[in-house]
């Protein structure tokens, strides 16, 4: 079955790209971890082998028209089969090229940024494995299949959050992003298997077939399009269960860019894309879909607005593009979300980085406390960093600006202007959070002369940042390109109607909102205080993610701690000890019982028997 597969070139590429950085995580773990320079050559290594594989893919499949599925049977049981294989189509391709490209670039500014940690080449080794999950993800044949590869994303995203373990803000971190994605996680493998009650496999394009299917009810689609799309919220960290995603800053900075670019956090993204055809099957779902995405891309601009963590801003910053993105695709736009999707993944990972530069030399993360260290002298990730910020900000001519236009426009195609309405808010939000940052660590009053002015590893650091520098500025040239590709696709229709309009309804949102921040940090005698920040009850109500973490904490102790553990406790000491306790005395007793049935003493013995045959023969007899 195999042999026709290793001759085609997509499937052998495919096959190597996702099989690389697993080999390197299990040579780095089992043989390499005391060699620290080795384990980051295998790393980096596997991983260019990856990346290059997944652009040649990408380019060489750039006309395909229809899916290629390599796929053998993986599972039976009964009328059920479950395949294990590969899935190329556009989306999978794009997401492939993304992962790969984003992980590259993430490992070689790792070099400079790790240089030294005591847990070097565990770092590297967890790094490969995140990449080989991710991989394997963007490509996977089955729902099932699919599931694997998104627990162990699962899996490698705690060992890289709670990497710094010996703090135990790290590892709480890593805890906290572990169970929330695992709540919406199980809504994920009850829709999975739901599907396979209902048809028998789990194939991906079995399930996003134009048809719906056979004998599936309205109710029914609903049902798991809920249940797979709580997945969705926890692993993109969408309303309600997104406040893990700023805990996370706890793990190195290159792990923040690269969980909250294109990987795993745009997992949840990339599955309701993947899935498209099949949730619109539900206008109901989509509709609540909608409402998610715009809560959260809402809520989370509000909480940047207040911070002074530069990764924590950025990390809220996430969780409102996510909202944005889902909000498109919810709107019927899967080419508006998967085209912001890429942009965001570009742009938010220089932040990141960016923001790295300066954690890295300055030791805080504290907007305020780098400014007044020198913050701009640091000239390519100044430079940089205004680059990225212009863009997720939405200013042309820079990548952001077109991907949010494109989902401005599907927004503004829904019947009911608030969406649109909400969409232009969080560009306004968006635009000033993210100047405000920039204000602060570019524009500062006075500027300390203390602090190194070399850099060890600065060509490791800045190298990537030029790079993905480069994406941000170019990559939004690339839309009717990008759209060509993906018009294979449901979902992927150019909205033509409100082009003209929606450039200066856009900007009429993006640029207000840096000339206030420019107005409250920037210019030269400001205050440097937030007009939010004047307002006690709403600083502290952003500062505090709306207390939503008051209300989990609230509901551990009052559902876990006082009511299950409670009747845990009590089912364990009134139930299975006192039961356990009963055997114990009742072999106890049967114990002392039996004894007087042996006396030791041989004449006893022989009676007991002869009595014991007297009876036997008497039954026999009466019979």
């Amino acid at each position: 079955m195999f042999s026709p597969w290793i001759q085609d070139f997509r499937f052998s590429a495919a096959a190597v790209s996702v099989s690389m950085p697993f080999f390197s995580f299990l040579l780095i773990m089992i043989f390499t971890r005391s060699r620290p320079r080795l384990s980051g050559g295998l790393s980096i290594a596997a991983i260019t082998v990856s990346m290059i594989l997944a652009l040649v893919l990408l380019i060489q499949n750039r006309h395909l028209e229809q899916p290629v599925q390599y796929a053998g049977k993986w599972l039976l049981s009964g009328d059920v089969h479950i395949s294990f294989g590969f899935l190329l189509d556009p989306l999978s391709l794009l997401m492939f090229g993304l992962v790969a490209v984003i992980s590259f670039l993430v490992q070689v500014y790792s070099l400079g940024y790790m240089a030294g940690d005591p847990g070097f080449s565990r770092y590297y080794g967890f790094q490969s494995l995140f990449a080989g999950a991710m991989l394997s993800l963007c490509i996977s044949s089955s729902m099932l299949q699919l599931y694997a590869f998104w627990e162990l994303v699962g899996l490698s995203s705690y060992l890289l959050i709670g990497f710094w373990y010996e703090r135990f803000s790290a590892t709480q971190a890593g805890k906290k992003a572990f169970l929330m994605t695992r709540l919406g996680d199980v809504g994920f493998l009850i829709g999975i298997l739901l599907i396979l009650a209902h048809l028998g496999n789990a194939d991906i394009l079995d399930l996003i077939g134009n048809e719906r299917p056979a004998g599936a009810s309205s109710g029914f689609i609903t049902l798991v399009a809920l249940l797979i799309f709580a997945a969705v919220v926890g692993k993109s960290a969408q309303f309600p269960l997104f406040t893990w995603l700023p805990d996370a800053m706890e793990g190195p900075t290159p792990v923040s860019a690269l969980l909250h670019s294109a990987t795993m956090v745009a997992a949840g993204v990339f599955l309701f894309a993947r899935l498209f055809p099949f949730f619109t099957l539900s206008p109901t779902a989509m509709t609540i879909f909608l409402a998610i995405g715009t809560i959260s891309m809402l809520i989370a601009s509000t909480m940047a607005m207040v911070n002074r963590d530069i990764k924590q801003v950025w990390a809220y910053s996430t969780i409102s593009q996510l909202g944005l993105m889902i909000m498109a695709i919810s709107a019927g736009s899967l080419f508006a979300g998967a085209f912001h999707l890429t942009t965001h993944a570009g742009f938010k990972a220089l932040l990141f980085l960016c923001s790295g530069v300066w954690i890295h030399r300055f030791g805080t993360n504290d907007v305020y406390k780098m400014a007044g260290l020198g913050g701009r002298r640091l000239k390519i990730p100044a430079a940089c960093l205004i680059i990225a910020g212009a863009a997720l900000a939405g200013l042309p001519p820079l990548s952001g600006f077109f991907s949010k236009e494109a989902v401005m426009a599907s927004l503004a195609g829904l019947s009911n202007p608030i969406w649109l309405w909400a969409g232009l808010l969080g560009i306004f939000l968006t635009s000033y959070y993210t100047f405000r940052v920039i204000f602060i660590l570019l524009f500062p009053p006075r500027i300390s002369e203390s602090g190194k002015h070399e850099e060890k590893h600065y060509w490791a650091l800045t190298g990537p940042l030029v790079a993905l520098a480069g994406l941000t500025v170019i990559l939004g040239f690339f839309q009717l390109p990008l759209h060509t590709f993906l018009s294979v696709l449901p979902g992927t229709d150019l909205s033509k109607d409100h082009q003209e309009w929606l450039f200066y309804v856009t900007m009429g949102a993006s640029i207000p909102g840096v000339l206030l921040a420019w107005w409250e940090f920037g210019r030269k005698g400001a205050a440097r205080v937030g007009f939010v920040e004047r307002v006690p009850v709403l600083k502290d109500l952003f500062e505090k993610r709306w207390y939503l973490d008051h209300v989990y904490e609230w509901l551990v102790k009052t559902m876990i701690d006082r009511f299950l553990a409670k009747l845990s406790s009590r089912n364990e000491a009134r139930v299975i000890d006192e039961n356990i306790d009963r055997i114990s005395r009742f072999t106890l007793e049967s114990g002392r019982v039996m004894t007087f049935l042996q006396s030791g003493i041989l004449r006893h013995n022989v009676v007991l028997m002869f009595a014991a045959l007297l009876l036997v023969t008497v039954y026999f007899f009466f019979e």
